[in-house]
């Protein structure tokens, strides 16, 4: 994916960052999503895919319901986001896990 460097992807990705994650806390009813936290949105040239990062932690079977959470809310998500700020196309959304701070914490622990 081809990512974008121009401002107004920069106000579009904290947009929906905000908007993904307050539909997370507030709307998602799903409890595997408890306690997953977005970190960051990156979209790519055209803005037509918003790649989702998230960070949570679990073990492997954790990462596994989380995914199948996602999934699975990824259509209403995308609904939601759309109306919430107003887009003509609302872009795909991907999620990834975010695993930068985990990684941060375990170098630390190994020094």
């Amino acid at each position: 994916m081809k990512r974008s460097t121009s401002r107004r992807a920069d106000r579009m990705s904290d947009a929906i960052l905000r908007e993904i994650a307050r539909l997370l806390a507030e709307e998602v009813a799903d409890p595997r999503l408890e306690l997953v936290t977005v970190s960051g949105v990156r979209m790519n040239a055209d803005f037509s895919v918003a790649e989702v990062m998230l960070t949570y932690s679990g073990d492997e079977e954790r990462h596994k319901q989380v995914e199948a959470a996602l999934k699975k809310a990824s259509g209403f998500l995308r609904t939601r986001l759309g109306k919430a700020l107003q887009m003509k196309k609302t872009p795909e959304l991907r999620f990834s896990f975010d695993d930068y701070l985990e990684d941060m914490v375990y170098e630390r622990h190994e020094t």
